[in-house]
């Protein structure tokens, strides 16, 4: 694989081996996870939508479109998290890891295709430059 294949899943699912890098992109830890068990290889609280954003969408479909397009924005916005979720992109699996019930609305699929265009954008055969993870970052269970 020559490139990042970027796939979602919720947090409550088993780890695999196929996940390849897990990314957590929740700003809350869920609830009835524990550390050890969820396999989390990065948490990216940052990148998550703003407490305000999450509070106005309540996961109702019916906002989903206006949840995207303000979720899009908050990230164009926060470059810093973007950045760090990009130094994480290499060949392989990256698995965005969210709470949600909802399999179809959600913010961990509008993050992925945000990735996604990113990626393509930069033009480099789907793999980012490599940036450095920023100190602020928890990285959980892998070194820097």
């Amino acid at each position: 694989m020559t490139e990042t294949e970027i796939r979602t899943k919720r947090i409550y699912e088993r780890a695999s081996a196929s996940d390849g890098t897990r990314v957590l992109v929740d700003r809350l830890w869920p609830r009835g996870v524990s550390r050890a068990s969820a396999a989390v290889d990065v948490w990216l609280a940052d990148i998550a939508p703003s407490a305000a954003l999450r509070t106005w969408f309540h996961h109702d479909p019916a906002r989903f479109s206006s949840f995207r397009t303000c979720y899009q924005q908050e990230l164009d916005d926060n470059p810093a998290a973007v950045d760090s979720m990009l130094a994480l992109m290499k060949p392989g699996r990256l698995t965005l890891l969210y709470a949600a019930h909802d399999l179809q609305h959600n913010h961990a699929i509008v993050l992925a295709d945000y990735l996604q265009r990113r990626l393509q954008a930069e033009g480099e055969g789907g793999v980012a430059k490599k940036r450095p993870v920023p100190a602020e970052t928890e990285v959980v269970g892998h070194e820097r």
